[in-house]
């Protein structure tokens, strides 16, 4: 082996990038034929009839403290916090009494205080009819079960994601966006667009596999898989990842083969409610939870403070772009 293929060698044992050639991007293969809507269509289709449960991804779990946190799903105003042993807590945002702004309260030896009269809420407050919501921490998200929004049979917990075990690193990022969630998830069926839509975060982007059409596909079969390298400027790491929907409101990209194998991506689209104009509003929350089994990944959790930021930074820019894209599937589904 001569030195040169020797000093590759040991790069690719140590550092997963690539150095990336430099690629016009009207020179990229066209994707349109594959992309078959009705590919997409259907897939978004058969996600749409999988159980929730009822339950909506609405916050970052670690923006929950002993702060009152506001938040809307599916047009209800919501007040979330942390209890003394950091339980979460959910409940209606308007207190009982006379509908003052709980999240403006405060939160005394875990219950949550009115600020208007003082009314404390730590549970279920038969006087005035007020009672917390079913809630669900999983140590990445914040969930909440809302039964009338949802409309579904209820479940205990939310539809579990595979997420990798051992060490990881993970951090979300939210944006909200005048769309339906399905608009969300039919995005994310769409693989193809990676590279020509995300230039700056995808490239040598192939589609290996996608789920037939149809009404009934089996569970194995109903996925995307595709070979993909993220681009850092002009480095790259290549992976295999496949997508697949476990429920109405969420997909999940994980990892299957290449660095960080194991890691994933999960998109959940949460409904908000309407904005001033009638139009839909939906939140984005993208969860990327990281793993690598390279010794120095353990050295870079002590960097979490300043990679974590770059994370959100990443899924933001993305779905900046990823909205519009959304948006505009809910105007042209709107207008017709």
């Amino acid at each position: 082996m001569s030195a040169l293929a020797n000093l590759r060698a040991r790069w690719a044992k140590t550092v997963p990038f690539q150095v990336l050639p430099p690629l016009k991007w009207a020179a990229q293969q066209p994707t349109y034929r594959a992309a078959q809507p009705t590919i997409i269509t259907d897939a978004l289709t058969r996600s749409q009839r999988r159980p929730s449960g009822n339950w909506f991804a609405f916050a970052a779990s670690d923006r929950i403290g002993t702060r009152p946190h506001r938040v809307e799903v599916g047009g209800v105003e919501l007040v979330a916090w942390r209890s003394d042993d950091g339980a979460l807590r959910v409940g209606p945002g308007a207190c009982p009494h006379l509908g003052a702004d709980l999240s403006t309260g405060r939160v005394d030896r875990g219950a949550l205080v009115c600020p208007w009269h003082g009314l404390r809420l730590a549970g279920d407050c038969r006087e005035f009819g007020w009672r917390p919501y079913p809630s669900h921490d999983d140590g990445v998200l914040a969930w909440v079960r809302l039964d009338r929004v949802g409309g579904e049979q209820p479940t205990d917990r939310p539809v579990p994601s595979q997420r990798p075990t051992g060490v990881q690193m993970a951090a979300v990022t939210r944006l909200v966006g005048r769309c339906e969630p399905r608009d969300i998830i039919a995005n994310r069926l769409d693989p193809w667009h990676g590279a020509w839509f995300h230039p700056y975060s995808f490239t040598r982007l192939e589609v290996l596999s996608a789920p037939p059409t149809g009404t009934e596909v089996p569970p194995e079969q109903d996925r995307f898989l595709v070979a993909v390298t993220f681009r850092i400027g002009r480095f790259g790491v290549p992976v295999i990842a496949e997508f697949t929907a476990p429920e109405p409101r969420t997909i999940v990209m994980r990892i299957v083969d290449g660095e960080g194998s194991g890691s994933v991506v999960e998109t959940h689209a949460t409904p908000v409610g309407v904005d001033a104009d009638g139009a839909p509003r939906t939140a984005v929350l993208e969860a990327v939870v990281a793993h690598s089994d390279r010794p120095g990944f353990e050295y870079a959790l002590r960097g979490a403070a300043l990679i974590k930021p770059l994370m959100r930074g990443a899924a933001t820019r993305l779905w900046r772009d990823d909205l519009a894209y959304a948006e505009r599937l809910y105007r042209l589904r709107a207008a017709r």
